[in-house]
């Protein structure tokens, strides 16, 4: 299976870099074509400009800046997020990454007002997330992300599709034990992917 991997943290030497690695690694070791999407390496502009957002249901000039990373999507089977959750949400260039790549002809249709998913292709879908706060912080106030991935994403591909969500929660109190049980924990459920 063609597995499209986001990742979106800044800095190499991140737990979120070795969470991004050790999923990329695990997929490929399970026989999986992982195309690893690395958003700040790759230099991915998140910004939706006027033009941009004016170009928007003009199919296919919406896609003339992100081409490549619309191609990317829809030849993936399976699609894995991982990164980080900063204040309750994900990081401002994976966000980016959702308004300028999900656009009207390639996550969607649009035609009198109806909505079409048209990502029914990816058959599979994990998103391994780390939070600074503990679980009940993030439930408290509704945890967007989890909400995103398991309804949101999850309407768009295909139906009865299997999600599964991974969350090291509270890394402001973590411990090398609580981060190498959960990278473990990653590679396993990579590798049964």
């Amino acid at each position: 299976m063609r597995v499209l991997v986001l990742h979106s943290h800044p800095q190499e030497q991140s737990f979120g870099r070795a969470l991004y690695q050790k999923t990329c690694d695990s997929l490929e070791k399970a026989g999986h074509e992982v195309d690893g999407c690395n958003l700040y390496a790759e230099g991915f502009d998140p910004v939706l400009s006027a033009w941009d957002r004016d170009i928007y249901h003009t199919i296919p000039d919406n896609r003339q800046k992100v081409d490549s990373y619309c191609e990317r999507l829809k030849a993936a089977e399976g699609l894995v997020i991982c990164t980080p959750v900063w204040n309750f949400g994900f990081p401002a260039i994976l966000k980016g990454y959702f308004d300028r790549v999900w656009l009207p002809g390639v996550s969607f249709d649009l035609e009198d007002g109806k909505l079409t998913p048209t990502l029914r292709h990816i058959r599979k879908l994990a998103a391994v997330m780390t939070y600074g706060g503990d679980r009940w912080r993030a439930f408290l106030v509704g945890d967007p992300p989890r909400k995103i991935v398991k309804r949101v994403i999850r309407a768009q591909i295909k139906l009865g599709a299997p999600v599964r969500y991974l969350a090291h929660y509270d890394m402001n109190n973590c411990t090398p034990e609580t981060t190498g049980a959960f990278l473990d924990k990653v590679g396993r459920e990579m590798e049964r992917f």
